[in-house]
């Protein structure tokens, strides 16, 4: 006879059901709304049923610049992104032994998360200004993005190297291996899981940041600001199509982090060999 369940198991399960649905539930009514018939609004109830503002989304728009925007953010997460693991790996590999001014260091990356956003994007306008630099979504903007994403990369691989076994280094360098074959060939490929999970939070934070941007993204918008440009004068569903096409590219990008994550774990357990 199975083990009767207590009363709070079902007041939980009532609770995370209502976290879900108020997590999930703005981005599937977007989801619905965007398959209204051509003659749909953006509310309830729904005027027939199409893919017509999908269509849309492939026309020149009247307003704003869609894909123009999504090739700028694209392109600036894969620059944060690669930028965040590199950094976040040297940082790592750099805190593992304590250096004079590490504690200022460590400080200064906590403190770029407690500013708030918007102050961040002034400062790096402001500066970019005072130097004569141009403010550029490549330049002040990539700046201003690495302030959010690259902490969180830093934190990742503090996490890693401080339960990292050192005797698998040791045992290499024992076999007459280099300290780069050592990082090469045993450290990379054993914390590699962990550096998939910093690029996924490096690409995902800038693809889709606003405030840290709307001040040094210049004259051309990445996609977060241009969407927000959009809702003050686009009033038909092309919006939320374009909401709906955005969210299943955030879960593509999800799905190739997890693909590449069981490749790494499936290579760690794998002979590592040594050039």
């Amino acid at each position: 006879m199975s083990e009767r369940r207590p009363f709070s198991f079902y007041v939980l399960s009532v609770f995370f059901a209502v976290f879900v649905l108020f997590l999930y539930g703005p981005t599937l009514t977007i989801a619905i709304l965007s398959f209204q018939g051509p003659s749909g609004g953006l509310t309830f109830p729904m005027n027939g049923t199409s893919i017509h503002w999908f269509k849309n989304l492939f026309e020149q728009q009247a307003v704003g610049d869609i894909w123009g925007s999504f090739r700028r953010s694209v392109t600036l997460g894969l620059m944060v992104m690669v930028t965040t693991v590199v950094v976040s790996v040297l940082g790592g590999l750099a805190f593992r032994t304590h250096f004079r001014g590490s504690s200022l260091v460590f400080y200064m990356v906590v403190g770029s998360l407690i500013i708030p956003s918007i102050l961040i994007s002034l400062g790096v306008g402001i500066l970019f200004n005072i130097v004569d630099l141009e403010v550029h979504w490549a330049t002040s903007g990539f700046g201003s993005q690495l302030t959010w994403a690259l902490p969180f990369g830093l934190f990742i691989m503090f996490a890693v190297f401080n339960r990292f076994d050192r005797s698998y280094e040791e045992a290499a360098r024992d076999l007459g291996a280099t300290p780069w074959q050592t990082i090469r060939h045993v450290v990379i490929p054993i914390i590699a899981p962990s550096l998939i999970g910093v690029a996924l939070f490096g690409f995902t934070l800038s693809y889709d940041e606003f405030a840290r941007t709307l001040l040094t993204a210049g004259t051309f918008n990445t996609l977060p600001l241009e969407i927000y440009g959009m809702t003050t004068s686009v009033t038909t569903p092309v919006l939320y199509a374009l909401g709906t096409l955005t969210t299943v590219f955030s879960f593509f990008v999800i799905g190739l982090a997890i693909i590449g994550f069981r490749l790494a774990m499936r290579k760690t357990k794998q002979p590592l060999p040594l050039d």
